[in-house]
């Protein structure tokens, strides 16, 4: 069978998912369209501020409406986060102090955060640095949740217990809403006055909740992922505990200006265009995702999350178990991506990872990884996560090409 009739069968296959998938997208958009009702916004909002970014009343109301759909009491919304990995930081950096203790529940963090952290990397005011000390409870040998050992590592120094929902660059199942739900409950049954923060990235719009409908205290997340709807240019989001918010905004801006800064550069209609489109994207993924996962465990490759699984983010991994293939695959998804069509992906370094990685992402907005894209680390057992894909069509033109790539190797 060639690839095209093989994408043409996994698609019959998967129509089930699909219209599961499409009623999601019609709860979550009706969530975002109540919150948009309830603040009453219109046109005058898209007007933006220069400078300090004082009395933003686009800004402003976009940081209700986003509280409200995320079942929060406050939010930040800013173009002035560089990446998901900065408010992360901020977050963080905003809520410990020295004599703390960071609790990561699912084992090691995603990449970027180890030279924040201080695990990896020296001499640019690392937590350690600040003598924050860092834990982590490592997952089972399969891949989920210590739940014993998570019962017993909360102390009472650990001021923040660290949630990853996505997977990251590691083989484990992302964590549910229930996941999330148990892990917050545990935490604060050993020290209630432990902070419970998601890393929030990939996983918005996925479920019916957030996590802060489930009792999390903080979250962030990027606006060039799911929820900036495939048009924000830039920034990302802290949501959460009113309190610990404006000390996360004290880290973006400085002490006594918080959330009164940061200005929005006429991109205010962008980035409430991108949410309202939020749900209807990551509800393409998710389709293009299902696919993925079809075709290539029908083609006796380990796929996690496995076909017809409920959705927990928008990553796809594959375990291509050679770096030829894991090249050959990124190569053919970036020959079929709208932009930058003609580059040809190669294994290199970059900011933040350890490992080189092999990225394709020929998105509209640079790294955004919101159109169909496909990296992973140049590391054993050679993986490749795929994310994005504004329409499933188009996963399913490039996935023709990925899988004979592939299949060539």
């Amino acid at each position: 069978m060639n690839s095209r009739d093989l994408i043409e069968t996994a698609t019959t296959r998967v129509q089930p998912t699909f219209a599961t998938i499409d009623a999601g997208v019609k709860q979550r958009l009706r969530k975002v369209l109540d919150a948009f009702r309830h603040h009453r916004v219109g046109v005058r909002h898209f007007a933006g501020v220069s400078g300090y970014g004082h009395d933003d009343l686009g800004r402003n109301t976009l940081d209700r409406v986003f509280a409200e759909i995320m079942g929060a009491e406050a939010a930040i919304v800013r173009l002035q986060f560089v990446s998901g990995t900065h408010a992360i930081a901020c977050a963080l950096y905003g809520v410990l102090r020295p004599g703390d203790e960071l609790l990561s529940v699912a084992g090691a963090p995603y990449d970027t955060l180890e030279e924040v952290i201080g695990t990896r990397g020296n001499g640019q005011g690392s937590l350690k640095e600040f003598g924050i000390a860092y834990c982590q409870v490592d997952l089972t040998p399969m891949g989920v949740i210590d739940w014993d050992a998570l019962a017993t590592a909360v102390k009472p120094t650990t001021r923040v217990a660290l949630i990853q929902r996505s997977c990251g660059y590691s083989w484990r199942s992302s964590l549910t809403i229930a996941d999330i739900d148990r892990i917050v409950k545990t935490v604060k049954k050993q020290n209630p006055d432990t902070i419970c923060f998601v890393d929030n990235c990939y996983g918005e719009f996925v479920e019916e909740m957030e996590p802060t409908q489930v009792g999390a205290d903080l979250l962030a997340g990027s606006l060039i992922k799911n929820p900036g709807g495939t048009i924000s240019p830039a920034g990302g989001y802290v949501a959460g505990r009113k309190d610990l918010v404006e000390m996360a905004a004290c880290r973006l801006t400085a002490p006594g200006i918080g959330s009164e800064g940061g200005a929005t550069f006429d991109c205010n209609r962008l980035l409430f265009q991108g949410l309202f489109l939020a749900p209807q994207m990551v509800g393409e993924t998710l389709k293009g995702s299902a696919l993925v996962a079809d075709v290539f465990h029908h083609l006796g490759y380990r796929v996690s999350p496995l076909p017809n699984a409920t959705p927990r983010d928008v990553i796809q991994a594959i375990e291509l178990g050679s770096p030829d293939k894991l090249i050959a695959f990124c190569r053919a998804i970036q020959q079929h991506s709208p932009i930058d069509s003609y580059l040809d992906p190669v294994p290199a370094q970059m900011p933040g990872y350890e490992s080189e990685l092999v990225m394709a992402g020929g998105t509209f907005i640079d790294g955004s990884t919101s159109e169909f894209s496909a990296d992973g680390p140049l590391r054993e057992p050679y993986i490749v996560f795929c994310q994005g894909g504004t329409h499933w069509t188009h996963v399913a033109i490039a996935l023709e090409a990925a899988v004979e790539a592939v299949e060539n190797c």
